[in-house]
């Protein structure tokens, strides 16, 4: 059986409740989804759509950097919109991320998201 790791990076917001950043079971990364936090204050970054996808996607980096990985190993992403009208904006956004060998990815419209975010991203990563 694969042994179960406990990711937590220290330049990660915090988690706002019981869960971790990621857990690493054999070579597969299972990343929490992340809201447009600062992880200086916890505080969601000011601005629209753009300016909270690229902050929840700084914060992916930021697990996939803690384990040596790049937004190229990423296998499926999640992005979770409180508004799709936005979809465009933040597609201009995570296309910046993730410039070749796509992810598979689904993009679901939620009523609310934690701290009143507009977007939170979560991804599932190979080593």
């Amino acid at each position: 059986m694969a042994t179960k790791t406990i990711v937590k990076p220290a330049q990660s917001p915090a988690a706002l409740g019981p869960y971790n950043h990621a857990i690493r079971v054999g070579d597969l990364l299972f990343c929490a989804g992340q809201i447009p936090a600062d992880p200086a204050t916890g505080n969601l970054v000011a601005g629209g759509i753009q300016a909270q996808t690229e902050r929840a996607l700084l914060n992916v980096k930021a697990i996939l950097d803690d384990q040596g990985l790049t937004f190229a190993h990423v296998v499926k992403s999640t992005v979770f919109m409180v508004n799709l009208a936005d979809f465009a904006a933040m597609n201009e956004v995570y296309a910046r991320y993730f410039t070749h060998d796509f992810p598979a990815r689904s993009t679901i419209q939620v009523a609310a998201l934690p701290k009143g975010a507009s977007v939170e991203i979560e991804v599932v990563a190979h080593f």
